[in-house]
């Protein structure tokens, strides 16, 4: 189940919110329509996330109590690792193991539990906080399985730290500006993800499955362009949501994304894009491994394997490897000598070499594989077999796609916020042109219209 399903938006959400308001008992009715949220695209799978949630309960227990932290704390984390590994990874480690070395392993291919990426990285955050002393370990086992399992954060973040939650999962109130907040970034968020990044998932998916012999530079360029919107929209779309739905029960999650594309170096980027994600690499691998404190060779080191993991992270491939060293190496040029050139630059030069270097990562992180990758990067450097007679740019950039390309170009920015806040100064006109995006997220969600979830991959 996703937020911007009929499900969803019609039956799961009105039933919840009026259960919960209802009810004395916010947590029982907050964890119940989670693990149900789970379980209705997951099925048993939920008792993966429900023994997570108990063991690293137990977990913590032991670290706060036991003279053998250290070691409790290691156990812990490494089956929190193994969990991820046999669902995740074991498929393509057996698979490079038997092309490598000519041997017929097995391949179990198990399916993946959807958000068992987030859900595993907010049980080792857990563990490792308890073991600092950031805040003692919960006595509480549902109030883990609640920080595990709450439903607006479970499957695609934002990745929430339990000492962030920790106040309200025990405690909250809502009032009625905060549930009114929470409704502003949910409508924001629902038209983030289904008018804008789900209108340009219909030409970049297509431009993707085209085959290479098809490719010419500006088909390439087209499916680059609209595949680099779509993942903001699609990514920080479903963020808004989880916020907005967090706020109207009380409780506070971080903001995840800050206009990322106006950024004006790849460090500032990441600054901005997906912030829990590269603020979870940076506190519990970044700084472990040393961070910047053993000289200028460790710290490259530390942020290839960091950018190495990141972009593992997303998926078991060669090409999400690829994506996160390639982003990597320009952290490092830029610490090497590359933001003094920058520096110097026009802000505008700038902008223009950070979207250039994001756009040609993009095509990493979206291709089937590295040879797709590489065809797709070859024909949008004029290198393409195709001639476009078969397929052609304008196939693709019908009028919808045109619009949202430039809305989104705007909305990807501060200026069209900033060009909303100053026409509506009368807050009636705030309220219609939010009651106009939820009208028209609905009706295309009513009519079944193309509804993917880039992060589902994950």
């Amino acid at each position: 189940m996703v937020f911007s399903s009929a499900v969803f938006l019609f039956y799961f959400l009105p039933a919840f919110l009026l259960l919960y308001f209802l009810t004395p008992w916010k947590n029982a009715v907050l964890l119940i329509f989670s693990l149900f949220f789970y379980a209705w695209g997951e099925g048993l799978f939920v008792l993966l996330m429900i023994g997570s949630g108990l063991f690293n309960h137990a977990a913590a227990w032991a670290i706060a109590t036991s003279a053998r932290r250290k070691l409790i704390l290691a156990l812990g984390v490494s089956i929190n690792l193994l969990a991820l590994f046999v669902f995740k990874y074991l498929s393509f480690i057996i698979t490079n193991i038997n092309a490598v070395f000519g041997f017929t392993l097995p391949d179990l291919q198990l399916p993946l539990p959807i958000g068992i990426s987030f859900f595993t990285f907010h049980a080792i955050s857990y563990l490792v906080d308890v073991y600092r002393g950031d805040f003692p370990a919960e006595r509480d086992p549902i109030k883990v399985l609640l920080y595990i399992a709450m439903f607006p954060q479970l499957i695609a973040g934002p990745i929430v730290r339990f000492g962030t939650v920790r106040k309200e999962i025990g405690d909250r109130a809502v009032g009625l500006e905060t549930f009114a907040l929470g409704l502003k970034f949910f409508v924001i968020g629902l038209g983030q993800k289904v008018l804008l990044a789900n209108t340009l998932a219909t030409p970049a998916d297509a431009i993707f499955k085209l085959p290479v012999e098809a490719l010419n530079a500006s088909l390439a360029w087209l499916g680059i362009t609209a595949y680099t919107l779509q993942i903001y929209f699609d990514f920080a779309g479903y963020s808004n949501m989880a916020i907005g739905l967090g706020l109207m029960i009380g409780i506070y999650f971080p903001l995840n994304f800050n206009y990322p594309y106006i950024a004006q170096s790849v460090t500032e980027f990441w600054r901005r894009w997906h912030i829990t994600l590269s603020t979870w690499f940076r506190d519990y691998v970044y700084i472990p491994l040393g961070g910047s404190r053993n000289g200028a060779l460790r710290t490259y080191l530390n942020l290839l394997i960091v950018f190495a993991l990141c972009g593992l992270w997303h998926g078991a491939s060669w090409a999400f490897v690829v994506w996160g060293l390639y982003h990597g190496v320009f952290l490092v040029l830029e610490r090497v000598g590359l933001s003094r050139l920058l520096e110097r630059a026009l802000p505008e030069l700038r902008h223009a070499y950070l979207l250039f270097v994001v756009m040609i990562g993009w095509v990493f992180f979206r291709a089937d594989t590295l040879p797709h990758a590489i065809a797709m990067l070859q024909a949008a450097f004029g290198f393409g077999a195709g001639e476009g007679i078969v397929h052609h740019v304008w196939q693709h950039l019908l009028p919808d796609v045109a619009l949202v390309l430039l809305v989104g170009s705007l909305a990807a920015t501060p200026y069209l916020s900033a060009l909303g806040r100053r026409i509506a100064v009368a807050p009636w006109a705030a309220i219609a042109g939010l009651y106009a995006i939820f009208f028209l997220s609905v009706m295309s969600v009513a009519a079944g219209n193309y509804n993917p979830f880039i992060y589902f991959r994950f």
